[in-house]
């Protein structure tokens, strides 16, 4: 049965359900990535905007190391965007059941490497070690964006939450505004409750992880990443199975 549902969610054949499913799991996964992340080296690593905004801003300020910094980070993230990219297209190609949880299969390793780093990062106060976990946590969040961007159509973003907060406005808006007696059906204002409902678990999905992650943190250091590269394991490894033994 758990084989079934996990073939179901990172499998190549999409539904919309399965969709939902696979992103509320990885909504999750981004808020506990990005909260720990930022207890460990006190920088976001999930969204470009407040990346961007500080690289104009430390351009402004004429701290040129900064901004160096931030264009690392920013391209590390594009990076994982590329890689998530080639490695769909590469599966898609060779009609793999893999088509999607390669991305998956390779985030939890990256996450496991962030795991080991990070052990580093409390051995080595100073060192680069810091820089090296941004700039792959970075990645991974490129990595994971693209790939439910692709899956989804574009429907579903899991990394950050700006158009999710923008879209579960719009709904709320259209379901509190007032039609006025008599308004013609077809001029009607009426909310998606199914979007409505999509965009808030959502960020519930990342806000909960976002918990975890930093009360993981607290308590068991960088060992919290374990755990969620295991849940991603758990869940690419099943239409891998399919490609190398089905």
């Amino acid at each position: 049965m758990m084989i079934r549902y996990f073939r179901f969610l990172a499998g190549r054949e999409r539904t919309v359900e399965a969709n939902r499913h696979l992103g509320l799991t990885l909504a999750f996964v981004a808020g506990a990535v990005n909260s720990g992340g930022f207890m460990a080296v006190s920088q976001f690593t999930s969204h470009m905007t407040g990346i961007l905004s500080l690289i104009s801003e430390h351009a402004a300020l004429g701290h040129g190391t900064l901004v160096v910094a931030g264009l690392a980070s920013f391209t590390a993230f594009l990076a994982g965007t590329a890689a998530s990219t080639i490695l769909m297209h590469w599966a898609r190609r060779r009609h793999l059941h893999s088509e999607f949880a390669l991305a998956l299969l390779l985030e939890a390793g990256l996450l496991a490497v962030f795991g080991v780093l990070g052990h580093n990062l409390d051995t080595y106060t100073g060192s680069h070690f810091t820089t090296v976990t941004v700039l792959l946590l970075c990645f991974v969040m490129g990595l994971q964006n693209a790939m439910i961007t692709k899956v989804s159509g574009a429907i579903i973003r899991t990394t950050h939450m700006t158009g999710n907060a923008t879209d579960l406005g719009i709904e709320l808006g259209k379901l509190f505004y007032w039609n006025a007696e008599g308004t013609a059906s077809v001029e009607k204002v009426t909310a998606n409750r199914e979007k409505l409902s999509l965009h808030a678990s959502m960020i519930g999905s990342f806000v909960t992880g976002g918990l975890a992650g930093a009360l993981g943190f607290k308590r068991l250091g960088f060992g919290v990443t374990m755990p969620i590269a295991a849940l991603l394991l758990v869940i690419a490894i099943v239409p891998v199975w399919d490609d190398v033994f089905g």
